[in-house]
């Protein structure tokens, strides 16, 4: 009887069932024990990465790297001849236009930095509007900046330049304490550019177009690929002698 209990199958089947049983019923009460761990504990173990003003605004770290370095404008502030390279030619149109006609160097600015239908005329006409205004009423132009000055905050983060507050830290080394705060950075960075439209306009736009003309090509002077069908040529058949 032992033996025909041992050689039969079923019975080598049912143990190994059984035994298969017990051990998931093992596994589910120590799974049960031991739990997910807690949120707390997930939130903590997760490091702190700092979040910095990219170039258009957005978070600067989506994958958790830390802020890179700023880089510096292309020309200073009162530079206004520009420099003796390539863009000499487009400096002193530059300057021409801040000193004479500021409202189409800022209408060019905005064109360049952001291309879209009407984009030009759009931006031109308020600020001729607010010059005039400006020029009649108060006698210089103390409305037109209240305008304009975004785009300078909207050119240092595109590009991601080094704000005036952040230059005024690395040389001096106050306003500290802003800089550990992006939040509060960007607001100081933003009232400069504002102080920097007011008090010294035509020299802002100026710098900005510098800018935008060695960094970002004019929408309109992009060249197309241009297909040409050239015909083949007559072909003669000679006879030979």
């Amino acid at each position: 009887m032992a033996n025909s209990e041992e050689s039969s199958p079923l019975l080598s089947n049912q143990q190994e069932e059984e035994q298969m049983i017990e051990a998931e019923k093992k596994s589910g009460a120590t799974a049960k024990t031991t739990g997910p761990p807690p949120v707390e504990a997930v939130k903590q173990s997760q490091p702190a990465v700092p979040i910095g003003w990219p170039t258009d605004g957005l978070p600067l770290s989506v994958m958790g790297e830390p802020m890179i370095h700023r880089t510096q404008w292309d020309s200073s502030l009162c530079a206004c001849l520009g420099r003796n390279d390539g863009f000499c030619s487009s400096d002193l149109e530059v300057c021409l236009l801040g000193s004479m006609a500021p409202c189409v160097l800022y209408g060019s600015n905005v064109e360049r930095l952001g291309y879209a239908p009407g984009t030009f005329t759009n931006h031109c006409l308020p600020y001729t509007a607010l010059y005039l205004l400006g020029n009649s009423f108060f006698g210089w132009n103390c409305l037109a900046p209240w305008f304009s000055y975004p785009i300078r905050s909207a050119i240092r983060r595109k590009f991601n330049l080094e704000g005036s507050c952040e230059a005024l830290a690395r040389s001096c080394g106050c306003c500290g304490s802003f800089m550990e705060n992006e939040v509060q950075r960007e607001q100081c960075e933003s009232a400069c550019d504002f102080a920097t439209h007011v008090f010294c306009h035509a020299c802002a736009l100026c710098q900005e177009g510098r800018e935008v003309r060695r960094r970002l090509p004019h929408p309109g002077f992009i060249a197309q690929p241009v297909l040409v069908m050239i015909p083949p040529g007559e072909q003669a058949m000679g006879r030979g002698v």
